[in-house]
């Protein structure tokens, strides 16, 4: 059984560790840290731990930005990725979500697609070579995902 719940602070390590295996590097445990502090850390757990987490906020033009989503490579394809955005979009304090990825991350963009985002552009620059695509979706139309 899966559930999304805000993280708990004594969850740091694990978080980071999930981070970890994805990026090969932990210089975002600080961020996560601020993020768990702030409440605005979603875990998604199962009977066995936390399969993976994501990470928003609410400085992006005033709307719920979603700036990091990592799940567990061992944990992946199995809708995790969309429990976490389906609870955040039940708890989001704005109308509007947007989140990004890089034009090569192809299997994010069809997470975006599948939980009813649209994309609404691009930024240049921040990764040569890899566009950030950007992605957006309207409280209006927020319908949770069957999994």
């Amino acid at each position: 059984m899966s559930s999304v719940v805000k993280a708990d602070i004594k969850e740091l390590d694990i978080i980071v560790d999930i981070d970890n295996q994805v990026i090969g590097n932990t210089s975002r445990r600080n961020d996560i840290a601020k993020s768990i502090e702030l409440e605005q850390c979603l875990v998604v757990k199962e009977d066995d731990g936390i399969a993976g987490f994501l990470l928003y906020d609410t400085n992006f033009f005033g709307c719920t930005f979603i700036s990091l989503i990592i799940v567990s490579p061992l944990k992946r394809r199995k809708g995790y990725a969309s429990l976490l955005i389906n609870h955040l979009e039940s708890i989001a304090p704005t109308q509007k979500v947007f989140s990004s990825t890089n034009r090569s991350n192809t299997a994010m963009q069809k997470v975006f697609d599948l939980n009813g985002f649209i994309e609404s552009g691009f930024v240049d620059n921040l990764d040569e070579g890899d566009p950030e695509l950007i992605y957006y979706k309207s409280k209006s139309s927020f319908q949770p995902r069957r999994l």
